[in-house]
Formats: structure tokens, sequence, C-alpha cells
């Protein structure tokens, strides 16, 4: 929790305020049983009119004062937990966003969400409870126990009593509470997933006449999070009816031996009235601190995770030198490179890869199912970090390029096509913000996005869902291919993006990239058409890079690419080539 304090420094003032109006108005509260007392045993007891009515004034200008501190205080500490939890949420975000795919690995999307909002947000209850609760319990509890001893130091036994029987109590609850909080906000986790892929796949679940099934995941998930809170708070609910308990049988032994007592005339009636309000100060004041521990025990599970993200090392950074100068040429070497997702090399998903893409080149990757296709591709613009070997760019190793430089210089069309809710044209500019209505309409004709797009009432200007609902996949495609266009890059990727077009205009946006820029281009495909035009043909085969060549020379010396040409061309085809 210390680690997430930095966060209130900027609102230090209102963190220093709001305790002071706390003691304004608990000095308040503690002076109005005094006064009571005043006005029964000098002014009901006595006949004394003026007195109550200057006493009961005096009550109201008090208690009025009190109400000033206590609701200044409620401001003052609104606006420091508030201020508080945005600039923690603000925090946690932008880590977020510098995480590398190797980070993000890590945490599910669904435990993040639930990092950024549910556990933040018990993080800033936490701070609005301590700059008031926090300050008015233990102050209520002190006062109250000077105020009580000083009225009558034999009735306070009873006191000495009932307080270690609540400690007992809180701490019992504080021993069971915690580790379930823990798992309550695991559970929160889960739920989050479930809707999360639940909403995401919606056309998939009616497609396949799911909703079933559906409904039984996120029933089980939704009740394993109700038991879980159900054992949490159980200890405070049975424990609840305990400490009302000792608070009312308190109540009960003052009347019973302050009732003795006034019978000897060794206190008055008032006194007893005061020392009964003290009592229920006191206690309430230990209830209160006692929730503020179980809430301190909740929260504490969700500052371990978000500080579990905040702490997170960020293995992808740039260098303490980087090299800011510009790439222009394009050319990317491949030296011995191998890749394990776990960083330690075993388990490798590429092992000695070595190439060379030269300026303007077209470089095709093809192969079998998991050979390593989509992550070669990825280490380029360094999503991840190679575990052997390097990757030069204009003869530079990526590691020692300033990151915004060398991904400002990338493009890069992912196999999963994402589009953000917002206008189309909105989408395609998320590659270059400053580009023209004009350079938008070029781009997307080369994309083959433009016919299509004007095909709706109101064409650039159409509104699309959340990643791209309301389109096709060939559509959403090539808005995808035009939003990496129009940022001219010098190295574009294309990661098995044209798969949802059909082979014609597959052929047309092939045809514009190459007449549009001399950009040097890596296309990974599942068509042997895509890339028999290539200038360069990479074949993977279980992370190992085992040909390279033209199209007619791979159909000569590599069996592996014989056979995918056979599987999608034909085999005669094979002996005319």
């Amino acid at each position: 929790m210390k680690r997430l304090l930095v966060y209130l420094k900027p609102y230090w003032k209102m963190v220093i305020l709001a305790p002071l109006l706390m003691v304004i108005e608990v000095v308040c509260d503690l002076s109005q049983p005094t006064l009571l007392a005043k006005i029964v045993d000098d002014g009901i007891a006595k006949g004394d009119i003026d007195l109550i009515i200057r006493t009961g004034l005096l009550m109201v200008g008090v208690a009025f004062i009190g109400m000033i501190g206590g609701v200044g205080c409620t401001i003052a500490s609104s606006i420091a937990s508030q201020g508080f939890g945005a600039d923690l949420r603000s925090a946690v975000f932008r880590k977020i966003q510098s995480f590398s795919f190797s980070n993000l690995d890590r945490f599910k999307p669904s435990t993040l969400i639930t990092r950024l909002t549910n556990d933040i947000t018990q993080l800033q209850q936490l701070v609005l409870m301590s700059l008031r609760i926090v300050v008015r319990a233990p102050l209520l509890f002190l006062g109250g126990i000077l105020m009580a001893v000083s009225i009558n130091s034999r009735l306070s036994t009873i006191l000495f009593i009932a307080i270690p029987l609540q400690i007992i109590a809180f701490l019992y609850l504080m021993k069971k509470g915690f580790p379930l909080f823990t798992i309550m906000q695991q559970k929160i986790d889960r739920v989050n997933a479930v809707i999360r892929e639940n909403l995401a796949g919606i056309r998939v679940v009616k497609a396949f006449v799911r909703e079933d099934m559906e409904k039984s995941r996120f029933n089980s998930a939704n009740e394993d999070l109700m038991n879980t809170s159900i054992r949490a708070f159980m200890p405070i609910i049975t424990l609840m009816p305990f400490i009302m308990l000792v608070m009312n049988l308190s109540v009960v032994a003052v009347l019973w031996f302050g009732g003795l007592l006034v019978a000897r005339e060794n206190m008055h009636v008032g006194e007893i009235m005061a020392f009964i309000n003290y009592l229920t100060q006191i206690l309430f004041s230990l209830m209160m601190i006692g929730n503020i521990f179980i809430f301190i025990s909740r929260a504490s599970a969700s500052a371990k995770r978000v500080s579990e993200v905040l702490d997170t090392e960020v293995d992808i950074e740039n260098p303490a030198n980087p090299d800011t100068n510009p790439i222009t040429e394009g050319e990317v070497i491949f030296e011995d490179v191998s890749f394990s997702y776990d960083g330690t090399g075993e388990d490798p998903v590429l092992e000695d890869v070595s190439f060379t893409a030269y300026p303007g080149e077209t470089v095709a990757i093809i192969g079998t199912t998991g050979s390593g296709k989509s992550t070669l591709v990825s280490l380029i613009p360094r999503l991840y970090d190679v575990t052997r070997g390097r990757i030069l760019i204009d003869g530079r190793d990526v590691r020692e390029i300033d990151i915004d430089i060398l991904r400002s210089s990338i493009s890069i069309v992912l196999q999963e096509t994402i589009l953000f809710s917002g206008t189309i044209k909105e989408n395609i500019l998320w590659g270059n913000e400053f580009a023209t209505d004009e350079e938008v309409i070029e781009i997307a004709k080369i994309a083959q996005a433009h016919d299509f797009i004007m095909s709706f009432p109101d064409g650039y200007d159409t509104q699309i869902g959340q990643r791209g609902v309301d389109l096709s996949g060939g559509q959403k495609q090539r808005i995808a291919i035009a939003r990496a266009l129009i940022k001219k890059p010098v190295i574009l990727i294309l990661d098995d993006c044209t798969s949802a077009v059909d082979l014609a205009t597959e052929r047309r946006i092939l045809r514009g990239l190459k007449s549009i820029s001399r950009c040097t281009t890596f296309i990974i495909a599942q068509r042997i058409s895509t890339v028999m035009n290539a200038d360069k043909i990479l074949v993977l085969d279980d992370g190992r890079l085992i040909a390279q060549g033209t199209h007619s020379e791979l159909l000569v010396t590599c069996p592996i690419y014989q056979d995918i040409y056979k599987s999608q061309i034909g085999e005669e085809a094979v002996i005319d080539a």
C-alpha cells in the first residue's frame, strides 16, 4: 500500500485539511454529552430555565460548528480520494500501454480490466475512509474514554471489560477475512473473463446455438463469486450480533451500577446520561475501527494486485542512449535469430533463422500452422525481443534504435483485424492523423476499400461499432490495410491479412502495393497464389528456416513448398512449372 501513497502527493493540502476538519467535528461531538448533563443536573433539577436556554443554544452552536467540520472533511477527503483514484488509474493504464507482448501474455485482459476498475475503486474508498473514519474513530474512542473516566472512574471499569471483547472479535474477523477477500477479487476476474468472451463472440455463440452453455458458464462463475463473497463476509455477519450484545449489555451495566451510585448520591442522573452517550460513542467508534480493518483487509488484496501491474518490469524499453537516426532504406537482416516465449531459449519457437530482405523487396513467408511465421515478423518492430542472435535494420540492431522511431517506420496488419468504434475515416487516420481527405481516398482505393465505403449512405463518415462488428471480415481487412498504408512506412508487414478477401481483390491489393512505394514488404499468407510473385519466399517448418528463394527455385529444391503447391494448385501444375 505504501507504494501507492505517492499518488496522494498532489492532494496533500486536502489530505491535511480533512483530518483537521474532522478533529473539529469530533471535539464538538465529545462536548455534547457534557453539555446535556449540565442541562439535566444544573438546569432541569434546579429549575434554572435561563441555564437550560443558554446551554441549549450553546449545544446548537456547537452542533453547527461540528456540522461545518464534518461537511468540510467530506469535501476535502472526496477531492483527495477521487483525485488519487483518477491518477492511479491513469498510471496503471499508462503502464499497460508500455507493456511488451511478453508482459501482456502474463495478464489476461479480464484481470487487467478488474484491476483498473474494481481494485482501484476499493483503494479509492479506502483513502476516503482513511481521511474521515480513520481520523474520527480513534479520536472519538480515546476522547470518549477520557471523558467517561473523568465522569466516574469506578463506572469506567465496564469499558475495560467490553473493549477487549470487541477487539478480540475484530482480530478474528481480520484473520478469517483477508485470504477470502484476495480470492474474491480473483473470482471477479473470472466473471469479467466470461462476460468479455461472450460479448466478443456473441455471433459465434448464436451461430452454434450455444446460449445455454454460455449461460451455464456465466452462472457457474457468478455463483462461485457469490459463494466466495458470502464466505468472506460470513464472519462479519455472524459476529455482528455478538458485538451488539456486548454494547447493549454494557449500557445495561452502566444503568444498573450507575443507578446504585445515584441512589447513594455518588453520581447525578445527568452524568449517567452523559456516561451512556460516551459509552455508545466509544463502542461505536471501536466498531468503526473494526470495519476499517476489515475494509483494509479487502483493499490490501486490491493494492497487491494493482502494485503487481505497476511493479512489472517492462522487458522491452529504450536503451540508455538510443539511436535516433531515422530509418530510410528498410533493409532487414536476421542473423542466427532464435526466440522462445519464456526468454530462456528452451522450447524455441524460432531457431537459428538467418536471411536478408533488401530495400524494396517483397518477402513472402509460408509454412505449416505453428511454424513461427507470425512470431518472426513480430520481432522486427520489437513486439518481442530475440532470445539469441540479432535483427538489423539499415545495419543497426533494432534493440539500439529508439522504439518510437523504429515503430513509426513500420506498419503492421496483424492476423486478427482490430478496428475501433468511430468512423471509417477515423480508423484509417489511425495510421496518420495528419493525412488529407484526398490521401485517405487514394489509399482506400489501393486497399480496394473505396467502393464498398462509398456504398454506405455516410461514406467515410459511416460509424462502425466496436471492433468493426458492422463490417464483414474482408471489409475490415481492407480498412486495416488502408490504415497501415497511409502511414507511408519504410517496412510493411502483412500477417495473413487478405485471407477474407477473394483472389481477384487480393491481386489488385498486391498490385497496388507495388505501385505506391518501394517499402520493404513482408507478407505472411496461406495461399500459394499470394506468394508466387514475391522477390523472396521463406519456408518455415517447426521454427526453422528450411528454404528460401523464388517461387520457381523452391518448386525445384523444397519438398515442403512442393507439397503446399500441389495441395492448392495441383500436381500437374508442378510438372508444368
